[in-house]
């Protein structure tokens, strides 16, 4: 009987494609298959280090009926490589439920460690890093509101993920329900036309006001003008 194969979570740039350790390369190389978010942009950075490992499609309107799939082809003692969109697969995405079905099914799960879009942005953000909360992205609707009004007591930089259609309307929310506070925006990170907006919430807004806002977004807010100088 074969041994079991391991569930290696991979992580892969979040632009500048130079940004990949070795060993992910790798892993990337040697595992047989890899689950990937998004199987195009995978392939481009395959491509990009002369790799031609397999790719199968894992993501978030098939995860459920794809895991099955996947525990099998670890069950034949294939390793399996899992990798998102960008950066490290299962923040704000759909990796931590074959994760979470590969620990109960007694494989071993190894990360390899790389870039991450919000601890990027938070460490040249300029705010608090001692505490900081992360929370992803914000609900489109219902229990938006809410969401931000609890953030108002939490003594901490707290961080949220925005898409470049609803960042106008988030700001004025935050400006809204947790009020003028200083934050960082960052867009495009580690790509060719990466910036970094800093300022009360209030002055941020002033960037998107011409035009349609392009790119991902990593927003930063500070508990309060302590120990932030813009």
């Amino acid at each position: 009987m074969p041994s079991k194969g391991v569930l290696y979570i991979v992580s892969t740039p979040i632009g500048n494609l130079e940004d990949i350790t070795f060993r992910a390369i790798r892993i990337l190389k040697e595992s047989p298959l890899i689950a990937a978010e998004d199987t195009r942009r995978t392939k481009k950075l395959l491509s990009h280090y002369k790799l031609e490992t397999k790719t199968i499609s894992y993501f978030e309107h098939n995860s459920f009926a794809r895991i099955p799939k996947l525990i099998n082809h670890l069950n034949s003692g294939e390793d399996l490589a899992l990798v998102s969109d960008a950066g490290t697969p299962g923040i704000s995405d759909p990796a931590y439920r074959l994760i979470r079905a590969a620990i109960d099914s007694n494989f071993l799960v190894q990360s390899i460690p790389g870039p991450s879009a919000f601890l990027t942005a938070l460490v040249c953000s300029g705010l608090p890093t001692d505490r900081f909360i992360f929370e992803g992205f914000l609900p489109h609707k219902k229990g938006r509101k809410g969401k931000l009004e609890k953030i108002k007591d939490i003594d901490a930089t707290v961080i949220y993920y925005e898409s470049p259609n609803r960042i106008k309307k988030t700001l004025n929310d935050i400006l809204k329900y947790v009020g003028d506070r200083p934050a960082v925006i960052c867009r495009e990170l580690s790509k060719k036309f990466e910036e970094i907006f800093r300022g009360k919430v209030s002055e941020l807004l002033n960037n998107f006001n011409n035009g349609k806002a392009k790119g991902e977004f990593v927003i930063m807010i500070a508990k309060d003008d302590k120990n932030v100088y813009f």
